[in-house]
């Protein structure tokens, strides 16, 4: 299968005109009439996962993040990124990235199944249907920490920050992967009791609180990772001729 014919159908299903403007997604590395019968699905094209595709001789890695973000004036072995470029073009490896437009378009739904959502609606809209995050109602009332321990289970994490005194019931909950921190105020609007996100800062955590909201900060990872399991099992029906494998990918720090 070409890698273009792949790239048509991701478009389809998470178009790039859905991406922000500052985001870098689409083919970053790579020849769109290459031949790719193996598929790496990960959240990031780290030293480790192309390590991995090389070994499994993978002809394609689809990312959440982008390899490249921002400009390059040089491509060499100086720079991890350069290293990586280099690495992925030597072995025949393309790699495409779908960020914000799968913010949008894929991840807002993944998490609102994750937090067990009851009629999630848009958080906040860049489209008229679609948008960055999910708003909705538990089936019933739980407590703050409950809750939060609920999360920690669902989301696969093996921690979690917890912002706002008391240990009140909570129903309505707002969700934004990744750094959502923005939208403290749009969940605010929206009538959330809990704002689920990640890489929440002191400042932000306490002023929220102020404001009437509690936030819970599962990390940046924890809020996205299932990304990987999520597009590899997309892919795997949409492409059959082709061999599609999660990436292993664990959280970027150790709990001491």
């Amino acid at each position: 299968m070409k890698c273009n014919e792949i790239i048509d159908i991701l478009n389809k299903e998470y178009p790039l005109s859905a991406a922000e403007e500052w985001d870098n997604v689409g083919l970053l590395v790579g020849k769109r009439d290459s031949e790719v019968s193996k598929v790496l699905v990960a959240l990031d094209a780290s030293d480790e996962v192309v390590d991995q595709a090389v070994k499994q001789k993978v002809q394609l890695i689809v990312t959440h993040h982008p390899l490249i973000f921002g400009s390059i004036k040089k491509i060499n072995t100086d720079t991890f990124t350069g290293s990586r470029i280099i690495r992925l073009i030597e072995n025949g490896i393309s790699c495409y990235a779908m960020h914000t437009n799968f913010d949008i378009y894929g991840m807002a739904d993944l998490n609102a199944v994750q937090l067990e959502l009851c009629e999630p609606e848009v958080l906040s809209y860049t489209e008229e249907e679609k948008g960055f995050g999910k708003i909705g109602t538990l089936k019933e009332p739980m407590r703050y920490y409950e809750y939060a321990a609920l999360l920690k289970k669902k989301l696969g994490i093996s921690d979690i920050r917890c912002y706002g005194e008391g240990d009140p019931y909570v129903s309505r909950i707002a969700v934004c992967s990744g750094s959502g921190k923005s939208f403290v105020d749009e969940a605010l609007l929206a009538g959330a009791d809990v704002l689920v996100t990640g890489d929440v800062d002191y400042h932000t955590g306490t002023d929220a609180f102020a404001k009437g909201i509690r936030i819970i900060d599962a990390g940046h990872f924890g809020t996205e990772h299932g990304f990987i399991e999520y597009v590899t099992e997309e892919l795997s029906r949409k492409l059959p001729d082709c061999e599609v494998i999660p990436a292993r990918q664990t959280p970027p720090y150790v709990l001491i």
